[in-house]
């Protein structure tokens, strides 16, 4: 959508400033022009535009020094040159010195168009650049969720309806269950998934760096100051922004926040002048913040305002019928990760896995067979390597149950009857979760009398 893009024409041309104005507000653009030099470079100073066009010979100032001034305030915004034929030498040369491109007199709509979207291109790539830069794990591949279980499946059936919406998104839920990842998966679903998805850890940084982070600051805002900072919600125009642990700003930056979201304009640190931002906000916290709003110690109304759509990730001790498609997952990720054919896990090493609760959640589980496929000796991890990698050996499946230890029978006969009765008796999914043939299954369940547990 082109709705809100602002775009400054400088040319003491009237009649050429008219017909581009024109041509571009039919495509929804937002056209705004200045007659001279001096009076464009103040518009510029004072009001944030995506793409220039300027003119190369102004009355009262040479092109070349304008674009030096609009270049040292906003890198990232393209610059379009306008230029007589017999200056086309003159406008190349601006090219060298950061202008986007040219356009030589005169030049028709359909050029005004092309280059406008291309140079609208050009700042988009410029911004995720800014960012990839600043962040070197940020924008990793996109990594799909994993998991066929009624849990998982209800918090997938929530994000399939809030994707294609813009609603703000409250995620909850422990720390390792796979906050992120669903924030990612909604802006993948999202009309804005072209756009960036720019993460800030509230957990990671101290106040004054996660001000600095989200906010940004002008040139000399403070000592060492020495260059304009673009903040992560300008980076985030157009897409959206994850906020992991919100629960961890103050008072006073939840206040800043709330604001942002209410007025869609953004201040860099030294600098009152507004930036206008369209960014989808997804938060997170692995706290109550309902319990912490009643204790004072989180903003109410950023709280519903955060809270729009409010999303729980269920820990991995109450989704263990994931966990044999969790480690098939992480046993392909880091198989050919490490250049192993470690392609199974055996029974009791799975059954080991189930029985375990799971305190770090998805992540512990994930290093668990990382370290499980490094170390292990042959084709199949066994359960010495996930005991000794990761699980504790208090595990309720290798313990004594009275005088006894638990059967491999009886701990099969029950992980099957969970898992059946998570599926509601389906028997395709139970057995795909379970990783065998329906035929096996169907044997098992006549086996251990489950009959009365299948539906189809």
């Amino acid at each position: 959508m082109s709705e809100g893009i602002r775009i400054l024409i400088v040319d003491d041309e009237e009649a050429l400033r008219d017909s581009m104005s024109q041509v571009l507000a039919k495509e929804g653009y937002d056209p705004r022009s200045a007659a001279s030099g001096r009076e464009g470079a103040a518009l510029f100073g004072r009001e944030t535009f995506q793409v220039v066009f300027l003119d190369l010979r102004l009355p009262d100032a040479d092109g070349f020094s304008v674009l030096r001034q609009m270049k040292e305030a906003s890198p990232e915004t393209p610059v379009v040159m306008i230029t007589g034929y017999g200056s086309i030498e003159s406008a190349v040369e601006s090219i060298k010195l950061g202008a986007f491109h040219y356009l030589a007199k005169p030049f028709t709509p359909e050029e005004l168009r092309v280059v406008t979207r291309q140079a609208l291109q050009s700042r988009t790539m410029a911004l995720e650049n800014i960012l990839f830069r600043r962040e070197l794990r940020a924008h990793r591949a996109y990594e799909r969720i994993v998991g066929g279980g009624k849990a998982i499946r209800g918090v997938l059936d929530i994000v399939g309806r809030v994707g294609p919406a813009d609603s703000a998104v409250l995620i909850t839920g422990e720390s390792g269950t796979g906050r992120e990842l669903l924030a990612r998966e909604i802006h993948r679903q999202s009309p804005r998934q072209a756009a960036p998805f720019v993460v800030v850890d509230c957990g990671s940084l101290a106040e004054p760096l996660l001000e600095d982070e989200i906010f940004g600051h002008a040139k000399g805002a403070f000592p060492g100051a020495r260059e304009m900072k673009h903040g992560r919600f300008e980076l985030a125009n157009g897409g959206t922004m994850f906020i992991d642990e919100v629960s961890r700003l103050s008072l006073p930056l939840q206040g800043r926040l709330f604001r942002i979201l209410q007025d869609h304009e953004v201040t860099r640190l030294g600098n009152p002048r507004p930036i206008k931002v369209d960014v989808r906000l997804i938060a997170s916290a692995s706290v109550n913040l309902a319990q912490a709003v009643n204790q004072g110690a989180f903003s109410e109304e950023l709280f519903y305002r955060l809270s729009v759509v409010p999303i729980h990730l269920p820990p991995l001790r109450e989704r263990k019928e994931d966990i044999p498609l969790l480690v098939e997952h992480f046993l392909l990720k880091y198989g050919r990760k490490s250049d192993k054919s470690v392609s199974a896990v055996s029974t009791r090493a799975m059954l080991a896995l189930t029985e375990y609760d799971w305190p770090g959640n998805i992540r512990e589980l994930e290093n668990t067979i990382e370290r499980a496929i490094v170390l292990c000796r042959g084709g199949e991890i066994q359960v010495e390597d996930v005991m000794s990698h990761g699980i504790s050996m208090g595990i309720p499946a290798l313990t004594w149950a009275g005088d006894k230890f638990k059967t491999l029978t009886d701990i099969e006969k029950a992980y099957i009857k969970s898992v059946l009765h998570d599926q509601e008796g389906n028997r395709k999914r139970t057995a795909a979760i379970l990783g065998i043939d329906r035929k096996t299954l169907w044997a098992k369940i006549k086996k251990y009398g489950l009959e009365g547990k299948v539906t189809s």
